[in-house]
């Protein structure tokens, strides 16, 4: 059973940064795509970020583009979201995920395995 856990969430002023990250067990990490979804009050979950089994490959929502970036480290089991330049319109509860796939997906459908969630907070 995969496990993921993510940490690094918390409350920051508008234009500061976070590090997120979480740590995946239970099957070979780097045999499979990874992705960082949001879900902001009232709004339906979003994928805002995304990497491919090896890294080569990513894909970012048009609102966090030339701002966050995704990476993992396969040796760690262990992906992050670095989020910089942080607007009041990136507050969400953000959740690590993985789809049974080795490449990009963006259907929230498709993966099937969660975290549980980090609240990330940015005032204005």
């Amino acid at each position: 059973q995969v496990k993921l856990v993510e940490s690094g969430g918390g409350l920051v002023q508008a234009g500061g940064s976070l590090r997120l990250s979480c740590a995946a067990s239970g099957r070979t990490f780097s045999n499979y795509a990874m992705g960082w979804f949001r879900q902001a009050p009232g709004k339906e979950r979003e994928l805002a970020a995304a990497i491919s089994y090896s890294g080569r490959n990513t894909y970012y929502t048009d609102s966090v583009k030339g701002r966050f970036t995704i990476s993992r480290e396969n040796a760690k089991g262990t992906v992050y979201l670095q989020m910089n330049s942080l607007k009041p319109e990136d507050t969400a509860v953000y959740y690590c995920a993985a789809p049974d796939t080795a490449f990009i997906i963006s259907n929230p459908d498709v993966y099937k395995n969660w975290g549980q969630g980090t609240q990330v907070t940015v005032s204005s």
